[in-house]
């Protein structure tokens, strides 16, 4: 039988323990400045390692041209998203082995483990040989590439949240959660940085020759910096002791078997934050430059400007939610995402132009903050804690391949098969939709949680 309350009475046992412990104003000064260095601990190593997975996407047009020559540049645009998606069908195989590692052997274990390996799957890419090189060893490789750096992926934020839930002070968990969705946001703009910088410096002949390595090859500093960081942080004393006192079944089996009205509710709180992320914030430079035909490096500093916005107010919404309930905000912020697609849209390829591009980046960089800021937590709540990275990881990956992996090859797709440059608005209303069903129908499990 599961135990609804596990998480909340490990928390209390937690905080009484802290005051017990000692209350000397210096000793607890020094818990507090522990308790915040959790978050750079979380949010570095994040940051680090979604810089990586995304760069992929916003150099997927030279991508296409070295590693996917087909004579036909929507074919090998195609191909090369396709391969970008290719990583989060490991995804879920990832959410199972890196969850339950951090659930049995503690958060810092997989933690670790994550950010070597997708240092591994970057060192890969960046070194690639190209197609005109090694002919098609050189697409297999960086496929190869993808599925590890998606299985590293798969444990990433179950984990990093998870570990960010457990080390947050009462009444707190909203704001550090959502760091994890900030460090997401933050690798994103990192990447466009990168991105921005170097087709706006270099040739198109330097940008292919070896430019495109560069963003690859400063990801590499995941491994021993990420490594260091991780290895010297300590195991949250809630999921300690829940570890303690809950010597039963699997992980994976009690998520399974306790926990798939909580799987669904997560899922559905996933479907519109995975659609709107990759398709506003990793495929949006692409769309503007091959649909809107804007300049690479306008359209990567729109989306830089974009991804600051979400950035600075992913925690402002975590930490609201805090305050009014996650229940409000994840249905407010669903329903404006579903009205507000199609008409961005419409805005961009009537009037398209830098201005346009990065003021409708803006407003979706608003509310797709609003609506990610509290997910983490609303997610992270429904789960105690000896299972909470598993079935934290299960529910987010599995949406995430299912509907946010593959959303740059659907955009780009609909819009080869209608002709239409509004075609993957009705996706984006469909993920929208998709989740204010899902929350309509188990979001009373959230609403009870949060």
């Amino acid at each position: 039988m599961k135990n609804l309350d596990a998480a909340a009475v490990a928390d209390t046992a937690t905080a009484l323990a802290a005051l017990t412990a000692d209350g000397t104003p210096a000793q607890s000064a020094r818990a507090h400045d522990a308790t915040r260095r959790m978050i750079p601990a979380a949010v570095i190593g994040n940051t680090l390692e979604w810089f990586d997975f995304a760069v992929y996407g916003f150099f997927a047009l030279t991508i296409s041209r070295l590693f996917f020559p087909t004579g036909n540049e929507t074919s090998s645009l195609l191909l090369t998203v396709a391969t970008f998606g290719v990583g989060f069908v490991m995804r879920p195989i990832g959410a199972v082995v890196l969850g339950a590692l951090g659930d049995t052997h503690g958060r810092k274990a997989a933690l670790s483990t994550t950010i070597l390996l997708m240092a591994l799957g970057t060192a890969m890419i960046g070194l690639a040989p190209t197609y005109a090189h090694v002919g098609l060893w050189a697409p297999a490789w960086i496929v190869l590439a993808r599925l590890i750096q998606g299985f590293s992926a798969g444990g990433e934020v179950g984990g990093a949240t998870a570990f960010l839930v457990e080390h947050a002070p009462k009444g707190r968990k909203g704001y550090f959660a959502s760091w994890q969705q900030a460090s997401q946001a933050g690798a994103l703009l990192l990447g466009s940085i990168f991105g921005a910088t170097l087709t706006g410096i270099l040739s198109p002949e330097q940008l292919e020759s070896w430019g495109w390595r560069v963003p690859f090859l400063f990801g590499l500093v995941i491994g021993p910096v990420g490594w260091y960081i991780r290895a010297r942080t300590r195991e949250p004393a809630t999921f300690e002791r829940a570890k303690a006192a809950n010597r039963q079944a699997s992980p994976l089996k009690q998520v399974i078997g306790s926990y798939r009205k909580e799987i669904v509710a997560g899922f559905g709180v996933t479907i519109v934050w995975t659609v709107c992320t990759y398709f506003f914030l990793v495929y949006m430079p692409t769309y503007a430059v091959r649909t809107l035909k804007l300049p690479q490096s306008a359209s990567l500093w729109a989306n830089g400007a974009g991804l600051l916005v979400l950035v600075v107010l992913a925690p402002v919404f975590g930490g609201l939610s805090d305050r009014i309930g996650r229940w409000p905000l994840l249905i407010g912020f669903a329903a404006a995402i579903l009205v507000l697609a199609y008409p961005a849209l419409w805005l961009l390829t009537a009037f398209p132009s830098a201005v346009t591009l990065t003021a409708v980046l803006i407003v979706f960089a608003v509310l797709i903050a609003g609506f990610t800021g509290p997910a983490p937590a609303a997610m992270a709540e429904l789960y105690p804690p000896q299972v909470r990275s598993t079935g934290l990881s299960i529910a987010y990956n599995f949406a995430v391949t299912i509907f946010g992996g593959f959303a740059p090859f659907i955009a780009t797709a609909l819009i080869a098969q209608t002709g239409s440059p509004l075609a993957p608005a009705w996706y984006v209303m469909f993920a929208a939709a998709a989740s204010l069903a899902a929350l309509l129908t188990a979001g009373s499990v959230l609403r009870n949680k949060a």
